[in-house]
């Protein structure tokens, strides 16, 4: 779930503003590195609103067990080589445990903060004993460096174009994805965690940080507290 997305862009949007065509276009980048130096190799693993599978192939390349889930039908179709479930994160009980939860693409700054709940809820619900939840978190300048752009090395640019207050801690966040053929534009709601305010959310779902991955705090292993 993309929680509060507004799409605009050629091509098939889903119901939370969500460009299909565009997300099957954005190339993978570190992710499944950081991942695969953060757990045993060949594990299986529960991806948390895995899209279109830029994230899921590059896994499955690595040896991983993955199930992907998404609450887009649309998504999940471009999906290959995984098990896949259509639902909601927050709601999900698949009934089952894995090595690895993983929640990217800055689900956890979802702008309700009761779906963010529901979100980290479900990932304790869903770790196997001695298993790891992997986050990915906003940069510490997200919303504050801004307007910025980056040009990726496949060819497209992406702008960070605004980050408004809406009030309660949320922002309404402006980006733009402009291809050579293309451009497609996004506005979401995201609530800024500091690194505190994120170690607490983690602690009310019974979480805790096990180590930070990566120098900027963006990837997080974080394992249940005691008596989770």
């Amino acid at each position: 779930m993309r929680e509060g997305y507004e799409g605009t862009g050629p091509g098939a949007i889903t119901p939370d503003g969500c460009a299909v065509e565009l997300y099957s276009r954005l190339p993978v980048g570190e992710e499944p590195d950081v991942i695969a130096a953060a757990v045993p190799a060949g594990a299986r693993v529960l991806e948390l609103g895995s899209g279109v599978g830029r994230v899921t192939h590059a896994l499955l390349e690595r040896g991983f067990d993955v199930t992907a889930v998404d609450e887009s039908a649309e998504m999940l179709e471009r999906v290959r080589g995984a098990r896949t479930i259509c639902a909601p994160i927050e709601e999900l009980d698949a009934g089952e445990t894995f090595d690895v939860v993983l929640l990217a693409s800055f689900l956890v700054h979802a702008g309700d903060a009761d779906v963010r709940r529901g979100m980290l809820r479900t990932c304790v619900r869903h770790l196997a004993q001695g298993g790891c939840v992997l986050i990915q978190r906003e940069g510490a300048d997200y919303h504050s460096d801004v307007p910025r752009e980056r040009v990726d090395p496949a060819g497209f640019t992406v702008r960070i174009v605004s980050a408004e207050p809406l009030g309660d801690g949320v922002d309404s966040v402006r980006a733009e994805y402009v291809f050579p053929d293309a451009v497609w534009t996004q506005t979401f709601r995201s609530r800024p965690l500091t690194r505190q305010q994120f170690e607490e959310a983690l602690g009310e779902a019974g979480l805790k940080v096990d180590h930070y991955l990566t120098e900027d705090g963006m990837w997080v292993r974080a394992v249940p507290t005691a008596g989770h």
